[in-house]
């Protein structure tokens, strides 16, 4: 029954994307189940997919990661690219978050929302480089409902008019589609069906995510029924089409030559501050 119902749930949202059996998918692979699962439908599925791993360099947790990844995509029988961030960026994770924090005042940006900033970087710019057609992300109804929150209680809803199962960017050839094919799953539907596949998985947390306003919005939802996260992600899609954002050309950062909607783009910007 689960089975069904998470895969037809994808199969549906695969539908609505358009995605073609011939695209080139680059699956972001963190070791974790959601974006394991998203793996295995879409191979599952006959899709073109090729794995993708950002190597944070977090000790032990990221070498746990990293083997999962390789097990998984073993089993899949798919290619795995993976990104090196100490030697591509001259240092882990922890070490550029920390420099990063050291040189902000006042209100620093948290853990997450630097590693976050850092990894769409890459995975925009490797991705285009690797030819991609698309990047597909493991983000499942939950988070879509925990984005949604955040930016309404940050008193930033038009944040939200580019999430979706697609984004919604200005179309540029320098940008990479990315695609959420689990974004309809609720989270505990997706971890009870990477159980059941007994998929190589890491199911604890990234031990970086100490602080971070996700989980406050996480530990809320939790509450909730599984019809009442439905309705939040359903009015967020409503409101979100009478968001009228005021999109800026795309241009391209005067650093880093990547799209910006700025003179700087938002990695720069953090990096270089």
């Amino acid at each position: 029954m689960l089975e069904q119902k998470v895969e037809a749930q994808v199969k549906k949202t695969l539908k609505e994307i358009g995605l073609s059996k011939k695209d080139r998918i680059l699956v972001a692979l963190s070791g974790g189940k959601d974006s394991s699962v998203t793996a295995y439908l879409l191979k599952k599925f006959g899709y073109n997919i090729e794995g993708f791993h950002i190597d944070l360099k977090i000790g032990s947790y990221s070498e746990k990661c990293f083997k999962t990844i390789q097990e998984l995509c073993n089993l899949l029988q798919i290619k795995l690219h993976t990104y090196d961030i100490k030697k591509q960026m001259g240092n882990s994770m922890c070490y550029l978050r920390s420099a990063i924090q050291s040189k902000q005042q006042g209100n620093k940006l948290r853990n997450c929302a630097i590693c976050g900033v850092i990894k769409k970087w890459i995975m925009n710019k490797e991705a285009r480089k690797l030819k991609a057609k698309m990047i597909a992300t493991g983000h499942n109804l939950d988070d879509e409902a925990q984005t949604f929150l955040m930016n309404i209680f940050k008193g930033s809803p038009k944040l939200s008019s580019n999430i979706g199962i697609k984004t919604k960017n200005i179309a540029d050839k320098k940008f990479v589609t990315r695609i959420k094919p689990l974004f309809y799953v609720l989270e505990e539907d997706v971890r009870k069906y990477s159980k059941n596949k007994k998929l190589p998985v890491v199911y604890e947390p990234c031990p970086c995510a100490l602080n971070s306003y996700r989980i406050e919005i996480r530990k809320f939802l939790n509450k909730i029924s599984e019809k009442e996260k439905r309705k939040i992600v359903k009015n967020s899609e409503k409101m979100i089409k009478k968001i009228k954002k005021q999109e800026k050309e795309i241009s391209y950062c005067s650093m880093c030559g990547e799209p910006s909607r700025n003179k700087i783009c938002k990695m720069c910007e953090i990096i270089k501050k």
